[in-house]
């Protein structure tokens, strides 16, 4: 499997946190040195280890604001 490369260029907020230290971000990060995009997982709290999650462009961002706004 090829690295993965990221650089979270803009934190925004830990939505929860594991006993074991994980914690559930979302982030603004460059994938493999792309545009940025906003990201929802898990991450260890080193950053050195992440689990499965959702990447959303700014336009999907957007759509799901819109979409929670009204429920």
């Amino acid at each position: 499997m090829a690295d993965i490369k990221f650089e979270i260029t803009k934190h925004i907020a830990v939505l929860s946190e594991s006993p074991k230290g994980w914690r559930k971000e979302l982030n603004l990060i460059s994938w493999n040195g792309r545009e940025p995009k906003y990201d929802l997982r898990d991450w260890a709290p080193d950053h050195e280890k992440m689990g499965k999650g959702v990447t959303l462009s700014s336009e999907e961002f957007e759509k799901l604001k819109e979409v929670l706004q009204k429920e």
